[in-house]
C-alpha cells in the first residue's frame, strides 16, 4: 500500500505504537546500564581512591629506622646466620622517652632515651607458635662498641643491658642481644609511652584479673580488685609500677608485663580486630603512629605480612618468659643469665624447635623432642618457667 506520493505506507496504528514502545525501553535500558556501569566505576574508583588514601596515611605513620639499618649494615658480616627459612625474630622495645602529651608525668626527661621493657618475638616457621622472652634491663651484659647520636663511638662495656640503647639506640641493643643470644634479629619495633597509651584505648581497653586491689601514687593507679578493664592511661601505669606492686623487684614486673601482653592478644582475637576494617583501622592507626621500626616493616604491607602469620596461632600457642637468670654474683639488684638453661633456651630458638612453658620452675617435661637422641630416645625438651596468653592471671 502507498500514498499518493507513491510511498509505501507503515504498518497500522497498533503495530506502530508497538515498534515504537519497545525501541524508547531498548533506548532507556542502554542508557540505565550505561548509567550503572559508570556509577559503579565511580564507585569502585572512589572505593579505589580510599583504600590508597588510607593506606598511604598509615604507611606514612610509621617511622623507618634508617640509621639503625645503616649501622648493622655496617657490621653484617658479624651477625648471625638465620639458620632457619621462615621462622622470625622481631626485636621489641618499649622506650622511656617522655615526649608526648602527659608523658612528662611519668619523671624528669634526662636528655636520653632507655629501654624500659624489651621483648624478643619468636615466630615459628610454620606460624603455629609465638615465643616471646623478657630481656631483664637490670641484666649484665657485654655491650659493644657503638654509633652515639652525635657520631662517635663509644667503647665496649660490660653493664646493664638498657645501657645499649641510652648509648647507641636500636641498633646497639640489637646487636648487644644478637651477641648475647646468637639468635638473628630479623626486625625490630620501638614503641614510646604515648603509642603504648594509644594503641590500649584503640581496642577499647584491656581487662586483667587483678588479686588484690591497687593503689599506687606513684603510677596513679587506683583499681579494684578482680576483673578490670584498663585504658590507655591506666595500662601503662600497670605495666610500669614497680616499688608498690608485689615484692616490688623487677622480676614482678615483667611477669605482670607479660601477663597483660597475653591479656592483649586475647582482646584483639576475641573481637575480631584483624578481621573487621572497621575496628581495625583505629588499632593500625594507633599502632602505626606509635612505632618506629626497619625500614622494611616500615610500611603497611610489611606490617600486614607481619600480622598475617600471627592472627591463627590460638592463644595456648603464643608463649611468656623471661630469660633464665639470677641475681648478679657482685651486685643483688643486678641480674645474669643462668647457666646452661639460658643458653639452652637460645638453642631451641636458633633451631626453631618447640619451647615449652609452664608456671613452675624449670623442669624436664616427657615426649618432649629437642632433636637430639640419647641412649634412651629422644631426650626430653627443657621447660622453662612462664605462661601463655590463654591463661588467666587469677585462675
Amino acid at each position: 500500500m502507498t500514498d499518493t506520493a507513491g510511498r509505501p505506507l507503515g504498518p497500522g496504528p497498533g503495530a506502530g505504537a508497538s515498534a515504537t514502545g519497545d525501541g524508547l525501553i531498548r533506548r532507556r535500558r542502554r542508557r540505565w546500564l550505561h548509567g550503572s556501569a559508570l556509577g559503579a566505576a565511580v564507585l569502585l574508583a572512589a572505593a579505589a581512591g580510599a583504600g590508597w588514601a588510607v593506606y598511604t596515611k598509615l604507611s606514612a605513620n610509621i617511622t623507618p629506622d634508617e640509621a639503625a639499618a645503616a649501622e648493622l649494615a655496617r657490621y653484617e658480616k658479624e651477625r648471625p646466620t638465620a639458620l632457619v627459612r621462615g621462622a622470625q625474630n622481631i626485636l621489641l622495645i618499649g622506650s622511656d622517652t617522655r615526649a608526648g602529651d602527659g608523658n612528662d608525668k611519668y619523671g624528669r626527661d634526662l636528655g636520653t632515651e632507655r629501654s624500659d621493657t624489651t621483648i624478643l618475638l619468636h615466630l615459628a616457621a610454620d606460624r603455629h607458635s609465638a615465643t616471646a622472652v623478657s630481656l631483664p634491663r637490670d641484666l649484665m651484659v657485654d655491650i659493644p662498641s657503638c654509633r652515639r647520636e652525635d657520631g662517635r663511638r663509644s667503647d665496649p662495656v660490660f653493664a646493664m643491658f638498657n645501657h645499649a640503647f641510652q648509648v647507641g639506640g636500636s641498633a646497639c641493643t640489637i646487636r648487644t642481644v644478637e651477641q648475647l643470644t646468637g639468635i638473628r634479629v630479623d626486625h625490630h619495633m620501638v614503641v614510646d609511652f604515648q603509642g603504648f597509651k594509644e594503641m590500649v584505648d584503640a581496642v577499647d581497653g584491656v581487662e586483667v584479673c587483678l588479686r588484690e586491689p591497687i593503689d599506687d601514687k606513684a603510677a596513679k593507679l587506683k583499681l579494684p580488685a578482680g576483673r578490670v578493664t584498663l585504658d590507655g592511661e591506666q595500662a601503662l601505669g600497670f605495666v610500669r609500677a614497680r616499688k608498690s606492686l608485689g615484692n616490688g623487684s623487677d622480676t614482678d614486673r615483667i611477669e605482670r608485663q607479660q601477663r597483660f601482653l597475653g591479656a592483649l592478644v586475647n582482646k584483639v582475637q576475641s573481637n575480631d580486630v584483624l578481621l573487621n576494617p572497621v575496628k581495625l583501622y583505629p588499632v593500625l592507626d594507633a599502632a602505626t603512629s606509635a612505632l618506629t621500626t626497619d625500614p622494611e616493616l616500615a610500611s603497611l604491607r610489611g606490617l600486614y605480612h607481619l600480622v598475617r602469620g600471627l592472627r591463627d596461632i590460638p592463644t595456648e600457642r603464643t608463649q611468656f618468659l623471661t630469660v633464665p637468670r639470677e641475681s648478679y654474683v657482685y651486685d643483688a639488684n643486678r641480674d645474669q643469665l643462668v647457666e646452661p638453661e639460658a643458653e639452652k633456651l637460645f638453642a631451641r630458638l636458633r633451631a626453631d624447635q618447640p619451647v615449652v612453658v609452664s608456671r613452675e620452675n624449670s623442669q624436664k617435661v616427657p615426649g618432649q623432642d629437642t632433636g637430639s637422641d640419647g641412649p634412651d630416645g629422644p631426650s626430653p625438651a627443657p621447660t622453662f618457667r612462664g605462661n601463655t596468653a590463654a591463661e588467666q592471671s587469677c585462675e
